[in-house]
């Protein structure tokens, strides 16, 4: 058990992509502070907002395994389709379902304008996917991270 713990601390890749996830966060929830003058905690552990932390955390493993073991390597390969995956989704899939809520919420209001019985009480999350703006800049601060974490 011992080996296991410190092969997690001494495993680069997962250390650059876990850097990368908190400083995104960390990053989202000073932006939201600075705009919205709102300490918003939800934004530190929530999906969705600018920086993309998903973007950031592919990109950061996946630039660490390219460095640490070439571009030729199965290990850079797996992340970087990976990487594709999960921006794609971000900027696509999880940014849809997200219009969905705001467009089920508008229909839940209107319907009970209406005097209506609400179609649920499930509370909707409307921010969980990305623009490309906010996957491209995750992918940045993603891609800065893994260089420094794969060079220290």
């Amino acid at each position: 058990m011992g080996d296991f713990l410190i092969g997690l601390t001494q495993n680069r890749l997962l250390l650059a992509a876990i850097a990368a996830w908190l400083i995104a966060q960390v990053l989202k929830t000073i932006l939201v502070l600075i705009l919205e003058k709102e300490l918003n905690l939800e934004r530190l552990f929530g999906s969705g907002g600018m920086p993309s932390s998903h973007s950031a955390t592919v990109c950061a493993l996946t630039t660490s395994a390219c460095i640490l073991y070439g571009s030729d390597s199965p290990v850079f390969a797996v992340a970087a389709i990976v990487a594709f995956i999960v921006m794609y989704d971000a900027c696509n899939v999880r940014l849809e379902t997200g219009k969905q809520a705001v467009a089920i919420k508008e229909l839940q209001r209107f319907f009970q304008d209406m005097g209506k019985a609400p179609l649920s009480e499930e509370k909707l999350k409307e921010l969980v996917g990305h623009t490309l703006p906010q996957v491209s800049a995750g992918a940045i601060l993603g891609i800065i991270i893994g260089v420094i974490a794969s060079l220290i």
